[in-house]
């Protein structure tokens, strides 16, 4: 069975991004999806100096470990300020400090959607840039605007969004 990994980059308790995530996951037939919370993987800021005393955080390597034992990667970016969220930048720093290639290969499913017009690109363009650098295979990206306007109930309300996002997430089946 393919086992795809899905989160947020986001530690929202309601996060819009995590509830994307887990829409497009769950678009992939005959899977095991393992929907991660950032909330579950609390981490020191990082710093040299910490690591250099500490090391690297058991939760740093725990997520690590949930994408190398993943066979693709459903994620969906926060935006603030127009970059990445904190808890997803300093999640990030920390693993790349254990592995530089943290994605491994995995297809990736990357997303971004937000309450505004422009739906996380800014991130989203950021991320595209930044990620194969990790050795993650972005194979489709999405980006969903005015997620109050065109998402309910668990999907995308938005026929023409709806059928382009499950065109996305066809190209990541057929890289699984």
């Amino acid at each position: 069975m393919i086992k795809i990994l899905a989160f947020a980059g986001s530690n929202s308790k309601d996060s819009i991004n995590k509830q994307l995530a887990i829409y497009a996951s769950g678009l992939i037939e005959k899977a095991e999806v393992t929907v991660l919370d950032l909330n579950d993987f609390e981490l020191p800021i990082f710093s040299k100096h910490y690591e250099k005393s500490h090391g690297i955080p058991e939760n740093a390597m725990s997520f690590l470990n949930y994408i190398k034992q993943s066979d693709g990667v459903v994620l969906s970016l926060a935006e603030n300020n127009a970059a990445y969220s904190a808890v997803f930048k300093n999640l990030f720093d920390w693993m790349s400090r254990a592995e530089a290639k943290l994605f491994f290969g995995k297809p990736m499913l990357l997303m971004a959607t937000s309450p505004g017009s422009r739906g996380g690109i800014s991130v989203l363009t950021m991320a595209k840039e930044r990620f194969p650098r990790h050795d993650a295979q972005v194979v489709a990206d999405f980006s969903l605007p005015s997620f109050e306007v065109n998402f309910s109930n668990g999907e995308i309300t938005n026929p023409d969004l709806d059928n382009e996002l499950k065109g996305k997430v066809e190209l990541l089946k057929e890289h699984l």
